[in-house]
């Protein structure tokens, strides 16, 4: 991502491991029941073994994958989302735009100190959400784009005092 004149990166991030435990675990349990259904469907229990651990392989490396592809960034100006193994999606709005925000938690998410953050714009349209899913510290993300949101509108011009 290129940054404009004057803009700095103030948050820059994935989504946390944390966030894809309850992927794992859930991937785990189906991995086992795809064991087991194949141990007793071949009578072999070295074969349903092998296709368990080969399915949750496949899993941690989905769930790796998803990690890894999907990218926050918060500048001075913009807010970028950018996702994609294969087909990539980016997302991009200014601070300025945005108007609101929500943060969820489920248990879990609570316990393991991460959680969903929404965020509304300006002009948007329902598919023009933004989401920053799995982050550590989601109310610290939101505070430090805050005081993007409320420094002087100087510090947003370009080197000729033009806004960008």
């Amino acid at each position: 991502m290129e940054l404009s004149p004057g803009e700095s990166v103030i948050f820059q991030g994935r989504p946390s491991w944390r966030s894809i435990l309850s992927f794992y675990i859930l991937g785990l349990i189906g991995a086992a029941a795809g064991g087991v259904i194949v141990g007793f469907a071949t009578g072999t229990s070295g074969v349903g073994a092998a296709v368990g651990g080969g399915l949750f392989v496949i899993v941690l490396i989905a769930g790796w994958l998803k990690r890894v592809f999907t990218k926050y960034t918060i500048t001075t100006r913009r807010l970028r989302v950018q996702r994609g193994v294969v087909r990539r999606q980016i997302q991009e709005t200014r601070v300025d735009r945005l108007q609101d925000h929500s943060i969820t938690q489920n248990i879990l998410e609570r316990i393991l100190r991460v959680g969903t953050i929404d965020f509304d714009t300006a002009g948007g349209e329902q598919g023009d959400m933004f989401r920053f899913e799995g982050v550590n510290n989601p109310e610290g993300i939101v505070l430090q784009i805050d005081r993007v949101a409320r420094q002087p509108e100087a510090s947003a011009t370009g080197p000729l005092g033009e806004t960008s």
